[in-house]
């Protein structure tokens, strides 16, 4: 099939505008009935009437006895009156209907003996003292809730106390959800890893969340494979039924991507394309003058296209608003360049260090679903911008409680496996704390420290001079800075390959052989320096090795690399290795310490954060990652 390239892409707030502007939302929703006991979360579709008072008749607001109050005026300790129990003071309890020819209440602690008929009284009390009069709260025919109301528990509350059992509310729209993709496993299937080319769906899962958050009640179709007619069929059957449809992949430019087709078959689009990234492939169209939402297959892309153009739709159509995210300014921990023509929205943790929020950014592919679980919040790059800077304030928007900020800790550097296990166990300790970890590099780690972004580091950086780690690129690069050096663990560098290690790659020379594919390290990072190191120790030149140019982050991702086939080895630690079914050949065993500042150190955060990587939880769980020796751990080892 042809590819339908993105010919007039439109901006976010064009699409929306071109979108939105062909539903009326404000009036004409259908309403239907429903019991209040089961209304939460509902909108009124009409205002409210009571149907009795509340309360009914008069009661009493304490225990104690009812009388009436002009018998009890002039009454003093020295001068009291007596009434009569029956005649002129009625024993009553909270809640109780007021005697006739009665109205006030004694609270019975003011009474001398209780028990005593007369009863003494010995201050008088005024009329309705102590008594809820009819109609206090609500007046038979008076509004409890105007339309367009939000239904919240105190809300059903008073429905119920003005005998409102039953209320009109907006109907919940119907958003059905259709996956697209011949390649594509249920949900319900993946008791087993899909076989390679496969991939799980689990974007209706996200999807259907999403709508549910929004005030509509998702339905997913069974997944439509890559058939123009099969997805035509689909959407015009789901029309029937729903208020809205989104179709989640085959919004792009792809030979096998069909949504575009199947809307104008049926309809009209009209958008296609959307200069924002993630979501760019997003299709906006009308079809029997229903919405259709052609989301795309990438789920960071599904969501964010989801959040600026279904969700406000659904809501409009449940009756609900939105209401946007708090903010906060920021600065990001790293220049972030941008492609200029797009809005990118950039997935960041954050952190407070000394009086600035860091913003550190998270992976920025479309399919990192775990970018999304792990952010604090939204970077929104303009279109007209080439990017972010470093030293620049923007907005954030948060994704989770300001408190939450207030609360991590931010570690750039070198990426290791423990990070992960640290972040777990200090929020296991203490819920009001997080571990916010960048991997920047071992050298990036100490850039940051320097300029004030993190409030600690993670470094290996190896001096082949002093065959000493850290100390000496410490002193080049933070030479003011008064900080201790903590050692977190010794661990176990050496080459990753596949299993069974098919090109018999035994040393560093291996590595230049025509037939191996190599994986290797950012500037900057510890592993590399290394690596540059023991190719100088033996001679050998970096052009050499086929790959060398191809940089990962982190060492799992050089890990992945070599589990999925696309290089053949890849230096990094045993833990990668071990995480991931690969072979490892030892090469050397390196420091990975902890470059604090005493800022940080005397920080109570830090402390719970020592006490946490000195706890015997965090030795056996870091033991049990594999090629970790913790000889030195949470040990002071070094400090200026």
């Amino acid at each position: 099939m042809k590819r339908r390239i993105y010919l007039q892409m439109k901006s976010v707030a064009e699409a929306r505008e071109a979108f939105f502007s062909r539903f009326d939302l404000a009036g004409g929703w259908e309403a239907e009935e429903v019991p209040t006991v089961a209304a939460r979360g509902r909108v009124t579709a009409a205002p409210v009437m009571a149907r009795w008072s509340s309360p009914a008749s008069h009661q009493a607001a304490m225990d104690g006895f009812a009388v009436e109050a002009k018998a009890t005026f002039g009454a003093t300790p020295e001068a009291p009156r007596r009434l009569a129990l029956g005649k002129g003071a009625f024993p009553i309890n909270t809640g109780h209907l007021m005697p006739p020819e009665t109205d006030a209440v004694i609270m019975v602690e003011q009474v001398p003996d209780p028990e005593a008929d007369p009863i003494t009284v010995e201050a008088p009390v005024f009329p309705w003292q102590h008594v809820r009069r009819v109609g206090e709260d609500l007046v038979v025919g008076e509004m409890v809730l105007p339309e367009g109301a939000d239904i919240t528990p105190w809300a059903q509350g008073a429905l119920l106390a003005a005998g409102v059992t039953r209320i009109s509310v907006r109907r919940l729209p119907r958003v059905i959800i259709i996956p697209t993709g011949s390649e594509l496993v249920p949900g319900t299937d993946l008791e087993q890893e899909p076989a390679a080319g496969r991939l799980p769906e689990f974007n209706s899962v996200i999807l259907s969340g999403l709508v549910e958050e929004a005030g509509g009640v998702p339905k997913v179709y069974a997944i439509v494979p890559d058939d123009p007619a099969a997805l035509t069929q689909a959407l015009k059957k789901a029309l029937a039924a729903a208020d809205l449809v989104l179709i989640n992949a085959g919004s792009s430019a792809g030979t096998e991507d069909y949504t575009y087709q199947a809307v104008a078959a049926l309809g009209e689009v009209l958008v296609h394309g959307v200069a924002m990234m993630p979501g760019k492939p997003t299709v906006l169209g009308v079809v029997e003058g229903k919405p259709v939402i052609g989301n795309p297959g990438y789920p960071v892309s599904a969501v964010l296209s989801f959040e600026q153009f279904a969700a406000p739709l659904i809501a409009g159509m449940a009756g609900k608003r939105i209401s946007p995210r708090p903010t906060l300014e920021v600065y990001p921990a790293q220049n972030l360049p941008s492609k200029p023509g797009l809005t990118e929205f950039i997935r960041v943790t954050l952190g407070r260090v000394g009086n600035k929020v860091i913003a550190t950014p998270l992976p920025r592919g479309a399919g990192t679903i775990t970018s999304l679980v792990r952010a604090d919040g939204l970077l929104a790059v303009p279109a007209l911008s080439e990017g972010l800077e470093e030293d620049r304030l923007v907005t954030a928007e948060l994704l989770v409680a300001p408190e939450d900020i207030e609360g991590t800790l931010v570690v750039l550097g070198s990426h290791d496996n423990t990070l992960d296990l640290l972040a777990t166990l200090l929020r296991r300790r203490d819920p009001r704390l997080r571990l916010s970890s960048g991997h920047v590099g071992s050298l990036g780690g100490l850039m940051a420290l320097r300029q004030g972004r993190a409030h600690l580091g993670g470094s290996h950086l190896f001096d082949p001079e002093s065959h000493t780690y850290n100390i000496p690129y410490i002193k080049r690069y933070l030479a003011d800075l008064p900080l201790k050096l903590i050692n977190l663990a010794w661990r176990e560098q050496g080459l990753m390959v596949t299993p069974g290690n098919p090109k018999n790659i035994r040393t560093i020379a291996d590595l230049t052989r025509p037939e191996v594919r190599f994986i290797n390290r950012q500037r900057g990072a510890g592993t590399r320096v290394l690596l540059d190191h023991l190719l100088k120790v033996h001679n050998l030149e970096a052009s050499a090795i086929h790959g060398y140019e191809r940089e990962e982050y982190t060492h799992m991702a050089v890990a992945v690399n070599v589990h999925s086939g696309t290089a053949d080895v890849g230096l990094g630690i045993l833990a990668a290795a071990r995480a991931l079914g690969l072979d490892f050949i030892p090469l050397t065993p390196e420091q990975y310490d902890l470059v604090v500042p005493e800022a940080t150190f005397s920080d109570p955060r830090f402390q719970t954060l020592l006490a946490v990587i000195r706890s015997p939880q965090f030795r056996e769980a870091a033991t049990a990652l594999g090629g970790y020796d913790l000889k030195d751990c949470g040990r002071v080892i070094w400090e200026q």
